[in-house]
């Protein structure tokens, strides 16, 4: 795609293309998932939606990945006690999807094990199901943090990040 085609489908985007994907009881579903996942193991999981990129990335040609890093910084995912934090980002300009793991999952956890996880949920990003593809990243995520980071049961979650979606 050329850089000017690239900056026009962004710039397209906004906020409210967001907001129109995920509404209320989209955001409250995912919401819950994240929540209910955090009660059995001690890793934090934040979602991020952005309708498009920032003109300041678009210019020089920024990967989704790495406004997903950028994000997990801004955020505060790296900022969890047991370094465990995840966020999953989806961009739906380029309907690009990104898992960023904190150091203390990734020791666990290669970068090439969540880039497999985001192969397969590609189609449902590329059939506009969004929320579904968003569903799978967080079970995915979940499966992983449960096998590592299980709480044992007289533990709790400290629950350090929002479990509500984040639009931008």
């Amino acid at each position: 795609m050329g850089r000017l085609t690239r900056i026009l489908k962004h710039r397209w985007h906004d906020e409210h293309d967001a907001a129109r994907i995920f509404n209320t009881e989209a955001l409250n579903r995912l919401e819950q998932q994240v929540a209910n996942s955090e009660q059995r193991h001690s890793g934090e999981i934040r979602l991020c939606v952005e309708a498009g990129l920032p003109l300041s990335y678009l210019l020089r040609d920024a990967t989704a990945r790495e406004r997903a890093v950028t994000l997990f910084g801004k955020l505060r995912v790296w900022d969890t006690e047991l370094n465990n934090g995840v966020l999953i980002y989806l961009l739906l300009a380029d309907h690009a999807i990104e898992i960023v793991a904190d150091r203390g999952v990734a020791r666990h956890v290669p970068q090439s094990h969540w880039n497999t996880v985001l192969a397969g949920m590609k189609q449902a990003f590329a059939d506009g199901r969004f929320e579904q593809g968003l569903a799978d990243a967080v079970q995915a995520v979940h499966a992983e943090l449960l096998q590592h980071f299980a709480l044992a049961p007289d533990q709790v979650n400290p629950d350090e990040l929002s479990n509500r979606p984040h639009l931008r």
